[in-house]
């Protein structure tokens, strides 16, 4: 198992460690409720440095980016994020991905920890453009600041004015006395903050002068089973429950990232699905009763039979509520449908909502 830059630091803290795509990783550490509350209502850091970072570099870069990602890259500026799926030629997804533009000859994407070498070696395959590839997965570590005090607790750090940097832009400047950190409005759990992104010699101390920062704000350190329970509130897709190499992105909901205005891997196919329509589509319910969905569980109908199977699953901490997703055929996918979830030996009602579960 790999360590992260900070490992030994959350194995301090009294974390409760986890093998997590082949990283030691903090699943929790006072427990995942108050974890997830201090996210919504504070301010929260997350070690997730075992996401992977890819720099493309030349001339071509973009038409690389255009070629196997679903979003239109070309409309990005300097200093903006997108977020993008890696279509396959199958009809399904490699992996899903942000794409930060440095200069129109330098990006970065920024792809799932379980994904590294197939993503590495998916983009490889196509880059006949001459553009230079380098894989600083190895060498990044990156924490995510998440919370609505997150501007607030961090601005002492740094000279760009934290507030005012819109959602989905990046800054790379000096933090904690270091130079040449990203600091990106971007992050995976609905209540706001940064993302920043570091050498692994700088993560101790950049980890230690958030926290120093932060005193002030209710800053705590959260682990890998809050940031699950958070994203879901926020309906946000998971690779390897939500969307995989068998799951469209029109399927999963993710067309609005799926632009026919430009060529891609697959497009022909893809389009043709939005144009014709699909079969099964990624919907999110609500349990009616008490009981909790978890991933894998059968979705059924009113006469027990299966049409489908739960995605991501679990309690809400915020609305105290059973909530999860999962595909289903078409004709159940409308809002206000009512499915049953099987669990254990009672299949309880639900009812499918519209996203986000989790308001504000």
């Amino acid at each position: 198992m790999k360590n992260t830059a900070l490992t030994h630091i959350h194995e301090l803290l009294g974390a409760k460690m986890v093998s997590f795509a082949g990283y030691n990783m903090p699943v929790q550490y006072e427990g995942v409720t108050s974890e997830h509350l201090t996210v919504r209502n504070d301010v929260g850091v997350f070690d997730v440095s075992h996401m992977g970072e890819f720099y493309l570099k030349g001339e071509n870069a973009l038409a690389l980016i255009q070629k196997v990602t679903s979003n239109d890259a070309s409309v990005l500026t300097n200093g903006k994020v997108q977020y993008s799926c890696l279509p396959n030629v199958d009809g399904g997804i490699v992996d899903d991905l942000l794409v930060y533009r440095i200069s129109s000859e330098e990006y970065l994407l920024v792809v799932n920890a379980s994904n590294i070498e197939k993503d590495w070696n998916w983009i490889s395959q196509h880059n006949d453009l001459g553009v230079e590839m380098i894989d600083k997965s190895t060498e990044v570590s990156l924490l995510a600041v998440q919370g609505p005090k997150a501007a607030e607790a961090l601005q002492s750090l740094t000279e760009v004015d934290l507030k005012s940097m819109p959602y989905y832009t990046f800054k790379i400047d000096t933090f904690a006395g270091i130079k040449n950190v990203i600091i990106s409005a971007t992050g995976y759990t609905g209540s706001g903050g940064f993302e920043i992104y570091m050498k692994n010699e700088d993560a101790e101390h950049i980890w230690n002068a958030i926290f120093k920062a932060g005193i002030n704000f209710g800053i705590k350190p959260i682990g890998l089973a809050a940031r699950d329970t958070l994203r879901l509130e926020m309906g946000f897709c998971l690779y390897g429950n939500d969307i995989d190499d068998t799951t469209s992105p029109i399927e999963a909901g993710l067309g609005w990232i799926t632009k026919f205005t430009k060529d891609f891997v697959n497009a022909e196919a893809l389009k043709k699905q939005k144009e014709e329509g699909v079969t099964k589509k990624l919907v999110a319910f609500e349990i009616i009763e008490k009981g909790i969905p978890r991933h894998g569980y059968d979705i059924v109908d009113e006469t027990g039979g299966g049409i489908g199977v739960v995605t991501s699953g679990t309690m809400s901490p915020s609305l105290k509520k059973g909530i999860g997703m999962g595909y289903v055929p078409k004709e159940f996918a409308k809002r206000d449908s009512k499915i049953f979830i099987q669990v254990r030996k009672k299949a309880l009602p639900a009812v499918v909502v519209r996203l986000p579960f989790y308001k504000g």
